[in-house]
């Protein structure tokens, strides 16, 4: 056992191993106040809650308190390793500030109140506008933290009860992308690879994916890899030098918005060379002559001149994924944020379906979550779509699921699309949107445009419902406000990027009066007097396995089915990959095993949009396109960003994430150890930009977009010519004076989305910048150990002291 500065090592030890061998056991705990595990009163079992890992961990409680956590080395997941946000940001449970009363307005201030008083405030509202208007009045909001069981009853109250059109969650802001690519090229969403296929792959590409912040542990496996025999090469994409780019073997870091150039160029040169399994493109998909005949309008040398990156580096690149004989590829927020968002992740599926690499170990595709449960959101249809992956726009799907809630399948929303985020603040902008039930998420920091999201939340005539942990800065501007208990304080199931599915268990008792989201929203529905067909309870449930046993009714047969999932099989052996079924009771490693897709025109979750207008396919279309249900490859054709860099604003700015902060650091800003390391708002700019302006480490520089502006001291280093980054996390929460200079970066971000995913565009905003002072001899308070490290040498380096000395302890079995 070692004592180790996770703050200073973000990834710990190295364990290295070669291909087709057991990751060994490394568990990380870290506990506070100086107690050994002989102080801890028990154990509890959950997993990561500060990222879309999902690591198996244990819950310290002592004196009915948490104080610490400790990986769990028989998990398949993280092998008993964690990440700093793990060790760490569990803190903010035990914040003096949590929200312990119910808070509505009176008089224009938000002052305590009993819970029967909160309910009956929410409730009478929604059935006011509901007698009133109808269910158009009605939006739903919510996250990508909560349990499976809490979407799962918000989305029947929601679909079921309410009858309302108007769901979304923040996912629309980070994964959204993935499901719709998924979507577009197999039918449905649900993710083709597992995380073990990192163990046995010769080549690992990272599209727009700085795993290493993003999913620590994750990449703390690939770097065990790389330390160990027959390392894989690693292929990274992304305008910054990131950790991932230090490690790659080919850096493409090209121009943001041009990503459908990149790609198209990588796969030009993929297919021209015949590198492709033929085979296997024959027996299992639809498309290849129209995706051949597109790309070769995209050679390197197009990718040279709009992506400005060099022809000779597209074709290294290319030929590393072309003679991959076992590739996986992962895909994150640099292309779903981005211009084009869904076609160039399709394009990714492209790479991997036309070289015939699915569905056997090494060989896979992770379009990856930001969120620890945004893939339960999708499943349960919290997110907009229909629970259990059904297609909206099939009448016999929406039949299943009406049969499965005792409703008319009429009252169910299926007559348009569902709606997403960006167009609920639209309605709500307009009047037509009255009552928003917002629940664990911070759409006044994360949405773009804050300008504008500030006065649609501030609305009288909006009834604005914040369920939260603290008062956020969306919390602030509600008429009503609903404490509620987090993880660790209540019971449910999440299920991570790879279908990883985790029991979590109560651990304490929350704070004060506040209550589990299920409790809340099981409450709300009851005071709606929600029926079924029959006149009897909408939602039947009273607890979180109930709500459970009721979820793996409506998942049964569906893509992601959990029929064959149990709590008391989760507490035997605690992360199972879904589907778990008669046939797989152990669950299923990896999807499209033998070109097996869930594309069926009856089974298919939808039958695909446009990938340059949006529009969405017919059902004869897609049958016609794809009667035998297999993968499609579909061709994308590069359309330029809207909003382009020019003499006023020369700049392009993107927007991102640090391994040491979580969205909108409403817990991870609690956790001591993780806000002294990444403790304020900085802009990244390259070495060349900086010394053409005469500017240096630390300067305070003005960031402005037409549409607001964010002061920031400079961090010089390794991002790419003409692009600026600013971390996206920085509210005003704790520093409400900082709204006046400009804080959060989403105050520069355009109202602008994929017309597909329709997630919005965070990365390709033209900006321009001005010193407002010179650096007092004070660095920039950007990290030094991530994609922020500086080109000066004389910044100190990012510590964290004996406050985050970490145990490792290696040579465990799993």
């Amino acid at each position: 056992m070692v004592r180790r500065d996770r703050i200073a090592e973000p990834w710990g030890t190295r364990t290295p191993y070669g291909p087709g061998e057991t990751w060994p056991v490394r568990v990380d705990s870290y506990l506070a106040d100086g107690l050994s595990a002989e102080d801890v009163d028990r154990w509890v079992p959950s997993a990561t809650i500060l990222h879309s890992n999902g690591d198996g961990l244990d819950i310290a409680v002592k004196d009915g308190r948490i104080v610490g956590v400790r990986g769990r080395a028989e998990d398949r997941v993280n092998h008993g390793r964690l990440g700093p946000k793990d060790l760490y940001g569990w803190q903010a449970n035990n914040s003096p500030d949590r929200l312990t009363r119910p808070l509505i307005r009176r008089g224009g201030e938000l002052v305590e109140t009993d819970w029967d008083t909160a309910m009956g405030a929410v409730a009478g509202r929604c059935r006011e506008l509901l007698d009133e208007q109808g269910p158009s009045a009605v939006g739903f909001y919510t996250s990508g933290q909560l349990f499976l069981e809490e979407y799962y009853t918000l989305g029947l109250i929601a679909h079921g009860g309410i009858g309302t059109n108007h769901v979304d969650g923040n996912t629309r802001l980070c994964t959204a992308t993935a499901a719709a690519a998924l979507k577009e090229s197999f039918g449905s969403d649900g993710q083709p690879g597992s995380y073990t296929d990192v163990d046995h792959c010769d080549v690992i590409a990272l599209f727009g994916h700085n795993m290493a912040e993003t999913q620590s542990v994750l990449w703390t496996r690939v770097l065990d890899r790389l330390a160990g025999p027959n390392p894989p090469q690693v292929v990274c994409v992304d305008p910054r030098e990131t950790p991932v780019a230090r490690a790659a073997t080919v850096h493409l870091a090209p121009r943001p918005g041009t990503n459908v150039v990149l790609m198209n160029a990588l796969l030009h040169e993929v297919i021209g060379n015949g590198w492709v399994d033929r085979e296997y493109v024959d027996a299992h998909t639809v498309g290849f002559a129209e995706l051949e005949a597109r790309v070769r309008d995209y050679p390197p040398e197009v990718a040279e001149q709009v992506c400005d990156v060099p022809a000779a580096q597209v074709r290294e690149a290319a030929r590393v994924l072309g003679t991959a004989e076992r590739l996986l590829s992962t895909v994150l927020q640099g292309f779903y944020q981005s211009h084009q968002a869904t076609a160039a992740a399709v394009q990714v599926n492209n790479l991997n379906l036309v070289r015939g690499m699915l569905g056997k170990p090494g060989c896979g595709i992770l379009q990856m979550n930001g969120q620890p449960t945004a893939e339960n959101t999708r499943e349960a249809g919290a997110d907009g779509d229909l629970a259990g992956f059904r297609n909206w726009s099939n009448d016999q799907q929406v039949a299943d699921l009406a049969r499965v809630w005792n409703l008319d399948p009429f009252s169910i929303p299926h007559y348009s699309p569902p709606t997403h985020a960006m167009q609920m603040f639209r309605h709500a902008e307009e009047g037509s949107l009255r009552f928003l039930y917002v629940t664990a998420t911070n759409p006044a920091v994360s949405l773009p445009e804050l300008g504008r999201i500030r006065e649609i939340l501030a609305q009288e005539r909006l009834f604005l419902v914040v369920q939260d942990l603290f008062l956020t800065e969306t919390a602030q501007l509600a008429d009503v406000v609903l404490p509620a208990a987090t993880w660790g304080e209540k019971t449910g199931t999440f299920t991570n990027v790879d279908r990883t599915v985790h029991l979590s268990e109560k651990a304490v008792d929350p704070p004060g009066e506040a209550r589990a989201d299920l409790d809340i929203l099981i409450e709300f529905a009851h005071r709606l007097g929600l029926q079924d067909q029959d006149g009897a309870p909408l939602v039947t449930w009273s607890d979180a396995e109930g709500a459970f046993e009721g979820w793996k009714e409506c998942s049964r047969g569906r893509p992601c089915d959990y029929s064959g999932l149990s709590y008391a099989k989760l507490r035997e052996r605690n992360g199972i990959q879904w589907p778990v079924t008669e046939e797989a009771p152990e669950g299923t490693e990896r999807l499209y095993e033998g070109g097996r897709f869930f594309a069926a025109p009856d089974h298919c979750e939808s039958y695909g949009r446009d990938l340059v207008t949006g529009a969405p396919l017919e059902e004869s279309e897609y049958r016609a396109l794809n009667p035998e249900g297999r993968a499609v490859l579909k061709a994308a054709e590069y359309v330029p960003p809207h909003e382009l860099p020019g003499q006023e604003f020369p700049f392009q700015l993107v927007t991102g994430r640090t391994i040491y902060q979580f969205h909108t650091r409403t817990k991870t800003g609690r956790a001591p150890q993780l806000q002294a390391a990444a403790p304020e708002v900085w802009v990244e700019m390259s070495p060349s930009d900086a010394a053409d302006r005469g500017w240096g480490e630390g300067d305070l520089l003005e960031v402005c977009t037409p549409r607001g502006r964010v002061e920031a001291r400079l961090r010089v280093c390794g991002i790419r010519p003409g692009v600026l980054f600013l971390p996206f996390h920085y509210g005003y929460w704790d520093d409400p004076d900082a709204r006046e200079r400009g804080r959060a970066a989403n105050e520069l971000t355009p109202t602008d989305w994929d017309p597909v995913s329709k997630q919005p565009i965070f990365k390709t905003a033209a900006a321009a910048v001005t010193r407002l002072a010179a650096s007092d001899g004070t660095p920039s308070p950007a990290p030094t150990t991530t994609a922020s490290r500086p080109v000066a040498a004389d910044v100190p380096p990012t510590r964290g002291g004996d406050a985050a000395l970490a145990e490792e302890t290696t040579g465990g079995t799993r």
